[in-house]
């Protein structure tokens, strides 16, 4: 079965840490590049981050830089979103594609409260 599946969301504190995780099934996804975009509550969908095949080219959404962090490893056909100093406006949805064709994850929830 070909999926891509988003997870790892969970209820988290402010300036507390979250991984989420983009796994493939039935290809591979280091022949794809990959983005994650961010659905805040009422709000549109905003690219967060995005990673090449090679993992050399990295980008963020200004908000991210500097706390966020993209990585992938073919060997588990994961590309990951490593996100620190979680702020209440990162609550949302979060979701992981293949910039080429039309692969979507499900959306993983990520909620930012004390």
């Amino acid at each position: 079965q070909v999926q891509l599946v988003a997870s790892g969301g969970d209820l988290v504190q402010p300036g507390g840490s979250l991984t989420l995780s983009c796994t493939a099934s039935g290809f591979r996804l280091s022949s794809f590049a990959v983005n994650w975009y961010h659905q805040a509550p009422g709000k549109e969908r905003e690219f967060v981050a995005g990673i090449d095949i090679s993992a050399r080219i990295i980008k963020y959404r200004d908000s991210a830089r500097g706390r966020f962090t993209v990585s992938r490893d073919n060997a588990k056909n994961t590309v990951y979103l490593l996100m620190n100093n979680l702020e209440s406006d990162d609550t949302g949805v979060y979701y992981c594609k293949t910039v080429r064709g039309d692969y979507w994850g499900q959306g993983t929830q990520v909620t930012v409260s004390s």
